[in-house]
């Protein structure tokens, strides 16, 4: 397991469709570092973001994908991606309130 302090387990916000539709339940959707845990990703949502209180992680791990260019084959670089729960009585997200 690597070393990681807390400023390296999250890498960056995912902002799409679905993940905005479940902001309404304090739901927030990260990228993170591939060998993150749960409770390091919970430490650093705390961490980076004043005021919140984690209830919940969700993690996955995503494969990476076969491409292609010519003769050569090759895969892009594996990922992992998590679905934050925060309690009801939590602050909001800066980043994500001007969205």
């Amino acid at each position: 397991m690597a070393d990681l302090k807390y400023y390296d387990v999250i890498l960056k916000p995912i902002v799409t469709e679905k993940s905005m539709n479940t902001m309404s339940d304090k739901k927030y959707t990260f990228s993170v570092h591939p060998d993150a845990t749960k409770s390091q990703i919970k430490e650093a949502v705390e961490k980076m973001f004043t005021g919140t209180k984690v209830a919940k992680v969700n993690t996955m791990n995503l494969e990476g994908k076969n491409r292609r260019r010519g003769n050569t084959v090759g895969k892009t670089a594996k990922s992992k991606k998590a679905i934050v729960q925060l309690t009801a009585d939590s602050e909001e997200i800066e980043i994500f309130s001007g969205l």
